[in-house]
């Protein structure tokens, strides 16, 4: 049982057992990764240690107009696509 407060009131919920499972796995392997002596390691911002040269320069062609962008859109306002709140 897992208990979660809401704005009004404490929320008990159970969590599948199959969730919990994988819980389990994922908190081993990151037990896993905090047992790694990283001392003296620098840390990385970009996964390469080389700057990326193979990317190519991006070039613009086959340009089409807003109006034709926005052609088969269900639902426009202000210019753009409109889409509907998924998240509560």
């Amino acid at each position: 049982m897992v208990f979660a407060m809401s704005k009004s009131n404490l929320v008990a919920f159970r969590i599948p057992s199959e969730l919990q499972d994988e819980f389990k796995v994922l908190l081993q392997q990151i037990e896993l990764l905090d047992g790694i002596d990283t001392e003296g390691v620098e840390e990385m911002i970009y996964p390469f240690e080389a700057e990326t040269t193979f990317l190519r320069e991006d070039s613009v062609d086959n340009v089409i107009s807003q109006d034709a962008a926005l052609a088969n859109v269900k639902s426009v306002k202000a210019g753009h696509v409109h889409v509907p709140k998924v998240v509560k």
